[in-house]
C-alpha cells in the first residue's frame, strides 16, 4: 500500500470540502472508505432506493452513516421506468448512471454542495464499465480513480483505519444478474433478490444467482462447491419454489462481470 497516494488523497478531499462534497454512496468498501475519510468536512452522502438494489443494502447505508455523523439522502427511483435502461442493452449501465447522477447534480445544486464524488478505484477504468463516460460527461469526481489507487490499496488502507468492513464483498446493481439484451422486470428481479438472500441464509454469503429465463447460474466461490451440493436438494427445492425450472451450479465459480464475456 502506497500511503504517500492515501496522504495527496486526503489534502485533495480537503480542499474539496471548502466548496461541500455530495458523495454518491450506494455502501460498498469503495464509497464507505470516502465517508469515513470525509465525515469531518461539509459532506452530503446520497443513497439510491430502487429496484436493483436490495433493502439489506440500503439499511446498511442508513446505519454507516449514523455512525459516523454524516449526513444522508435517500432518493427513491425507478430505473425500469426507463425504456433505454428496462431493455437492457450493452451500454445499460451509461443510461442509468445518466440518470442517478443527474439527479445527484440536482440535489447537489438545492445543497450548494460544489463538488460530487463517487467511489470508481483505478482498477475499474481496466474494465468494462459503460457508467464511467456518464461520470465524466456530468463532470463527477472520482478520487481514488484520479491518485491511481486500487481496490487493494482500499481494503488495505481501510483495515489500518480499523473499519470492520474492509472486506465486504461487492454487492453490484441486481441488473447484472441478466443477460444483455434480455428485458428487466420486476418479478425477476424480486426472484434473483430472494434467491441470493436465500443462498446468504444458509451460509454462502458471497454468492451471485444469474438468471437466464427460466434457468438460475449459482455462481459461488470453489471452495464452497462441497457444501453446497451437500444441500442441493433442499437448494434445488427453494429455487423451483421461486419459480425455476433448472437450477445449475457454475463450476467457474464466482467471478465479477460473467455478463461481459
Amino acid at each position: 500500500m502506497n500511503n504517500n497516494k492515501f496522504y495527496e488523497l486526503n489534502k485533495y478531499l480537503h480542499t474539496l470540502g471548502e466548496q461541500g462534497i455530495c458523495l454518491a454512496f450506494s455502501g460498498g468498501i469503495d464509497s464507505a472508505l470516502l465517508l469515513v475519510l470525509c465525515k469531518n468536512l461539509n459532506i452530503t452522502a446520497v443513497t439510491f432506493q430502487s429496484p436493483l438494489q436490495t433493502e439489506e443494502e440500503i439499511d446498511f447505508t442508513a446505519d454507516f452513516c449514523k455512525k459516523y455523523n454524516v449526513s444522508q439522502k435517500i432518493i427513491t427511483l425507478n430505473p425500469l421506468e426507463d425504456d433505454k435502461i428496462v431493455l437492457n442493452p450493452k451500454d445499460r449501465c451509461y443510461y442509468c448512471k445518466r440518470l442517478l447522477f443527474e439527479r445527484i447534480k440536482d440535489f447537489a445544486a438545492g445543497m450548494k454542495l460544489t463538488n460530487i464524488i463517487d467511489g470508481t478505484n483505478f482498477d475499474d477504468l481496466n474494465a468494462y464499465r459503460p457508467g464511467l463516460k456518464a461520470l465524466q460527461e456530468l463532470g463527477i469526481l472520482s478520487p481514488f480513480a484520479l491518485f491511481k489507487i486500487t481496490k487493494e490499496e482500499i481494503r488495505s488502507y481501510a483495515k489500518s483505519l480499523g473499519l470492520e468492513i474492509f472486506n465486504k464483498p461487492s454487492t453490484p446493481c441486481l441488473a447484472t444478474r441478466f443477460p444483455y439484451d434480455t428485458r428487466l422486470d420486476l418479478d425477476s428481479i424480486e426472484r434473483v433478490k430472494k434467491s441470493e438472500k436465500y443462498l446468504k441464509g444458509i451460509g454462502f454469503t458471497e454468492n451471485r444467482v444469474r438468471h437466464h429465463g427460466n434457468i438460475a447460474r449459482i455462481e459461488i466461490r470453489p471452495e464452497n462447491f462441497t457444501e453446497f451440493l451437500q444441500h442441493s436438494r433442499e437448494i434445488n427445492a427453494k429455487f423451483k419454489h421461486l419459480g425455476f425450472t433448472y437450477v445449475t451450479l457454475d463450476i467457474e465459480g464466482l467471478r465479477s462481470g460473467s455478463m461481459d464475456l
